[in-house]
């Protein structure tokens, strides 16, 4: 019998993951190092997202911070640093993280860290 043309589960995961590197770059490189906050938009994640947004804008002013550039994936929430020669730094993942819930949220104060950590 011929396949009904279902795509195997790790070309799935490749395709998935180039849409969402070009997704993130938005086609072409960026200017200038950025922090973006991808988010479920669920109301929990976005007042996560808000306060981490607001910790990482008084800690760095000068860092451009994007929240959602592209369509966020279901029950995601990351923060990675995009540098201008095109290569991304994770600052925080909580996709494997929980239940509970409240695991995949990080402190403000932890993803500052890291920050200060890529940058210096």
């Amino acid at each position: 019998m011929a396949s009904r043309g279902r795509k195997r589960k790790a070309e799935a995961a490749v395709a998935v993951a180039e849409k969402r590197e070009k997704l993130t770059s938005g086609g072409k490189g960026v200017e200038e190092v950025t922090v973006v906050i991808e988010h479920c938009t669920s109301r929990v994640y976005g007042r996560n997202a808000a306060a981490l947004s607001q910790a990482l804008r008084l800690e760095a002013p000068e860092l451009p911070v994007k929240v959602n550039p592209a369509k966020p994936r279901r029950g995601s929430f990351e923060v990675t640093l995009l540098r201008p020669d095109g290569s991304s730094a994770e600052l925080w993942t909580g996709i494997k993280k929980g239940p509970p819930r409240k695991l995949k949220f990080p402190e403000p104060q932890e993803v500052v860290e890291e920050l200060k950590k890529y940058l210096s």
